[in-house]
């Protein structure tokens, strides 16, 4: 049995001649909280849709807590919590009366319902709500309802479509506090395109692009993995030393990196490509120093994450 809360291997889903999923693979420990990301038309809501059951892939395997997905039947659901990006409530019901209808569908007894409805009703800050109507709440409080229907039934794991579309600043700072605290007892994938909201909540990326998974890490991993092959760009001041003269002593000095030399107004830039992943900025500023050139700016031209999201899903 796989140690993984959530394995996916080898999805994919075509619609006639478009594919949408393109074979993708991961998994998720028990107790992470992912954050999947990739713009508007990537994959995202598909392959969420097809780990909640609602659609069936085309191609590959789903297995929660090592349980295959597809022949373990309705039951497999109820491990199981899924707020849509569209989220599906009925205005006209009380808050109350929709919890109760959804407790109903899952198969708990009235008394449990009670005692569920009470415990996550405090939990998603609905006790000022719950006998109003839906239709008559923000849209920060219908979230708040859809958080509770994913959590009635108790699952392990939490599938959350962009929870904080049309929220206003307020209400997604309260989402977010909302689904950090959840994540610390849940298995948790946040489908989103905010690396603000990921930033603030994930503890691991995921990021897709026109159905392929182009990245798989934390935060920190894909920056570390962007600044290891980044330029490194030194400038002098202008006029002081021969160009050429800098470009041929970097390149004789370190080993196979290659040199670019461009005037910028203020001095002469050399974007340094080092010939292996590492950061050579201190061996750079010591042959700077030994051979008296006049150092302006000496820094590694890296992504931030936000650069990276951009570099990994631009056409």
């Amino acid at each position: 049995m796989s140690d993984a809360m959530i394995d996916v291997r080898g999805l994919r889903k075509t619609y006639q001649d478009f594919e949408a999923v393109k074979g993708i693979s991961f998994s998720i420990p028990r107790g992470e909280v992912v954050g999947f990301l990739g713009p508007n038309g990537a994959g995202k809501s598909t392959t969420m849709k097809i780990l909640t059951g609602y659609l069936a892939a085309t191609e590959g395997a789903v297995s929660f807590e090592g349980v295959d997905a597809y022949t373990a039947g309705p039951e497999i659901r109820n491990r199981i919590g899924y707020l849509p990006e569209t989220n599906a409530l009925y205005p006209e019901l009380i808050v109350m009366d929709f919890l109760r209808y959804v407790a109903d569908l899952r198969g708990l007894s009235a008394k449990d319902a009670q005692s569920r409805i009470r415990e996550v009703g405090g939990r998603c800050g609905l006790e000022s709500v719950i006998g109003k109507e839906i239709g008559q709440l923000s849209k920060g409080y219908k979230q708040r309802v859809g958080l509770a229907q994913a959590l009635l039934h108790d699952p392990p794991i939490l599938i959350l479509d962009e929870p904080s579309s049309g929220l206003d600043p307020n209400q997604i700072v309260e989402i977010r506090r909302l689904i950090r605290e959840l994540g610390e007892d849940h298995t948790l994938i946040l489908s989103t395109h905010n690396l603000h909201e990921v930033m603030q909540v994930c503890d691991r990326l995921l990021i897709i692009h026109k159905g392929e998974l182009v990245a798989d890490g934390t935060a920190e991993e894909l920056q570390e993995r962007e600044a290891s092959s980044a330029d490194i760009i030194m400038e002098l001041k202008k006029g002081e030393v021969s160009p050429e003269s800098v470009s041929s002593t970097l390149m004789d000095s370190l080993a196979s990196s290659t040199v670019r030399h461009e005037e910028g107004a203020l001095g002469d830039r050399f974007f340094i490509k080092p010939a292996a992943n590492g950061d050579p900025r201190n061996e750079i500023f010591q042959l700077a120093s030994s051979s008296g050139w006049p150092l302006i700016d000496l820094h590694r031209n890296a992504l931030d994450l936000e650069g990276i999201f951009h570099q990994l899903t631009r056409d």
